[in-house]
């Protein structure tokens, strides 16, 4: 069964950095798209930074030039550079694989709290 397991958040101070990781268990892995998404307390969950299987990718315009995306489709893992960090980037962050074809769903991670402090 698909697994992702989320490593890597804690607590920061503004300014400071961590990078988060994503290993994912019983899926092909090198097909998939994979995000990073945050939720923060009374807000809706929104994309941070997205990857293709080829590598490509996207970002939130808050985590343009501070965030970066990156897998290693050997090593089933997906990871989030984060530089800079802002208390506005104080969530739950999760990791989703995307699926390629409509008879399997998506898949979360459990999620990881990034606290930042001022």
């Amino acid at each position: 069964q698909v697994q992702l397991v989320e490593s890597g958040g804690g607590l920061v101070q503004a300014g400071g950095s961590l990078r988060l990781s994503c290993v994912v268990s019983g899926s092909i892995f090198s097909i998939n798209p994979m995000g990073w998404y945050r939720q923060a307390p009374g807000k809706q969950r929104e994309l941070v930074a997205a990857i293709t299987s080829g590598g490509s990718t996207n970002y939130a315009d808050s985590v343009k030039g501070r965030f970066t995306i990156s897998r290693d489709n050997a090593k089933n893992t997906v990871w989030l550079q984060m530089n800079s960090l802002k208390p506005e980037d104080t969530a739950v962050y999760y990791c989703r694989l995307t699926s390629v074809v409509f008879t399997t769903p998506d898949y979360w991670g459990q999620g990881t709290q990034v606290t930042v402090s001022s």
